[in-house]
């Protein structure tokens, strides 16, 4: 019988599969893959940053509104005392990328895209190893 997924689980995945996508674009621009943009790929790190923060809302049974607002996001986590390492400017700085990003050209290079991607790197593995521990 296959088990349902709780929403953090559901949404802890599905940043999986944003920072997976932002690390196979990331490399193919690196690579000289001319019809990619910066734009995309910094859409997609945050997507995952995003839904990272959800999902640990939702493991701590937080509810949220449906935003990508991520410093809202992280004012509700300390609001009902989740305290988590985050690096809160960083993560707040991605949030032009939710909407603006999509329509706008927004101008970063390579480098800060590396430096982003492992910043969400570390912050999954550190959420992945607070809602997977009593498993």
């Amino acid at each position: 019988m296959v088990g349902f997924l709780k929403q953090y689980e559901v949404l802890y995945r599905k940043a999986g599969v944003d920072l997976k996508a932002a690390q196979i674009l990331h490399s193919d621009f690196v690579n000289g893959d001319i019809e990619l943009d910066l734009d995309v790929i910094f859409f997609h790190i945050q997507q995952a940053a995003e839904k990272l923060i959800k999902a640990l809302l939702s493991y701590n049974e937080v509810n949220f509104p449906k935003i990508h607002d991520m410093e809202e996001l992280i004012n509700i986590m300390e609001q009902n005392n989740i305290t988590f390492k985050l690096e809160k400017e960083k993560l707040i700085d991605l949030g032009d990328y939710a909407v603006e990003g999509r329509y706008a050209v927004i101008h970063d290079d390579y480098e800060d895209a590396t430096k982003y991607i492992l910043l969400i790197e570390n912050l999954k593995l550190s959420i992945g190893a607070v809602i997977f521990s009593n498993k």
